[in-house]
């Protein structure tokens, strides 16, 4: 089973994502392509000690990007949406922005 670390990458902190999480109380994060949304679901509360609701997850396709005449894609990535249970207080990461 991987750990916490390995599942979810890193925080997406955007203004599409703290909307979402003013009007709606959800988290958006960045997590392993493999993550299903059970370890997403255990690593959210494990790390920030709050109850989960539900979880949407997203596969983002990598964009084309140029260097000179050369083309290549950047990595294919997954999103995840994680909404929190009525009542649990955000993490410090979102409040802090």
């Amino acid at each position: 089973m991987p750990t916490v670390y390995q599942v979810i990458r890193r925080p997406l902190i955007t203004e599409k994502s703290m909307g979402v999480k003013e009007t709606e109380g959800t988290l958006v994060f960045e997590v392993a392509a493999d993550a299903t949304k059970t370890e997403v679901k255990q690593a959210v509360e494990t790390l920030f000690q709050v109850k989960v609701s539900t979880i949407r997850t997203s596969n983002v396709l990598g964009k084309e990007r140029r260097r000179g005449k050369f083309t290549g894609f950047r990595p294919d990535w997954k999103k995840a949406y994680v909404r929190l249970k009525s009542g649990e207080k955000m993490p410090d990461y979102v409040n802090s922005l």
